[in-house]
């Protein structure tokens, strides 16, 4: 491809996103402000203009990502990994309307987000070049770092669980408390558990550039080799700095607005008579929307390592930034009022057969993943096929048993 025909190629992709974004905003405005509140024609307004504001601020995003790894010479697992790290913002976002809503749905809806991502990282992982053996290989900071991160996700998502367990089974009324104060994770509880899993995403990420920002060089012929680009047209600071906000503000306007959605669609799923853990896994779905959409532009770009850095971090990130952020929001938000007290001595999170199920059968996720990644590095199809099978698996117990 000439020079020219490829500057019209990048310029006509670049306007495509802005005319998405524009035209997202707009049809956010007339959901907002238009069309009858908490109708179907607000929810669907409200759910396409918001994918396609989220899709737009994700495009924003991996350019200021692309165009920092260039000047910096990063490998682009670890642009991709802050690129993803970004992502989670539109979900936080939502996440925090939906927790002042219903507490207990949100802290549910906050670990199907997990199951969501194992399944999108399996799904991708079928959809990945393969050698003439049928293996995939995977990114080296993936295989040295991730793979540490998905045995210590499984090793608190099961002693969490039986946690809870213990504190139902055992729930006692000493010192005069309530009956049932033993049944909830208080406020002292989820400001504990936050710090301590955000302690682990923030050693974790300085690890991961410590030892891998670095352009890394494969170390044999079935090694992802770092994508080779002419760094001699490197974008600017500015660029990168307006990029990267622009995305971010972008996201937290996208991200309410399928939040706003989200809600309809589930007080309609209710109404018809769905399971109100049904109505939670459609929540999860459209809270990983922009991780969703990261994995699909990345990889359409063949941007692999970018795309596969989102795929993981779609699932070690839930543990370790969004799950924690979203226990102490909790916390926060009782004590501030804005959601009332569940139990006895600052309860707020009930511990009941759905809450329960879902921290425990995120367990075996986090071991197959553990599993499939860490013995050589690479994914065969018997592999994807039997992480994609776990967490399916996983996500219809939880909606028909949960």
């Amino acid at each position: 491809m000439s020079d020219s025909t490829s500057k019209q190629t990048n310029h006509g992709h670049s306007r495509m996103w802005l005319y998405l974004l524009l035209a997202g905003l707009a049809i956010v405005a007339v959901g907002n402000f238009v069309l009858p509140a908490h109708g179907w024609a607000q929810g669907i307004a409200l759910g396409l203009g918001g994918l396609m504001v989220v899709f737009s601020a994700s495009e924003m995003m991996i350019m200021a990502v692309d165009g920092f790894a260039r000047r910096r010479k990063m490998n682009t697992f670890v642009a991709g990994t802050m690129a993803g790290l970004s992502s989670n913002i539109p979900e936080l976002v939502m996440l925090a309307f939906v927790l002042l809503a219903t507490p207990r749905v949100g802290f549910i809806v906050t670990i199907l987000t997990l199951h969501v991502g194992a399944a999108a990282f399996g799904i991708y992982c079928g959809v990945l070049p393969r050698d003439e053996k049928g293996q995939a290989a995977l990114p080296k900071p993936l295989v040295g770092l991730s793979t540490d991160l998905y045995a210590a996700a499984g090793g608190i998502f099961f002693s969490l669980g039986v946690i809870m367990v213990l504190m139902h089974s055992f729930a006692s009324n000493s010192g005069g408390a309530p009956a049932d104060r033993g049944a909830y994770l208080a406020t002292t509880d989820l400001y504990v558990f936050g710090a301590i899993l955000l302690c682990i995403q923030a050693v974790a990420i300085w690890r991961l550039v410590s030892r891998f920002s670095g352009t890394h060089e494969p170390q044999s012929a079935d090694d992802v080799p770092v994508e080779s680009e002419n760094r001699a047209k490197d974008m600017s600071i500015a660029a990168i700095i307006g990029f990267g906000l622009a995305g971010l503000f972008m996201s937290v306007i996208g991200g309410h607005a399928v939040g706003e959605f989200a809600g309809i669609l589930v007080e309609r799923l209710e109404q018809a008579g769905f399971s109100q853990m049904f109505g939670a896994v459609i929540l999860s779905l459209f809270a990983s929307a922009g991780a969703f959409i990261l994995i699909g532009t990345a990889h359409a770009k063949g941007k692999y390592n970018i795309a596969m850095a989102n795929a993981s971090g779609a699932v070690t990130q839930t543990p370790f930034l969004v799950m924690p952020v979203a226990m102490i929001m909790l916390a926060a938000f009782t004590q501030t009022g804005l959601i009332p007290v569940a139990g006895g001595l600052n309860g707020v999170i009930p511990i009941d057969l759905h809450t329960t199920s879902a921290i425990f059968l995120a367990f075996p996720s986090m071991l197959i993943l553990w599993k499939a990644v860490q013995d050589d590095g690479k994914v065969n199809w018997l592999e994807t096929t039997s992480m994609m099978a776990v967490f399916l698996l996983a996500i219809y117990l939880l909606v028909m048993h949960g």
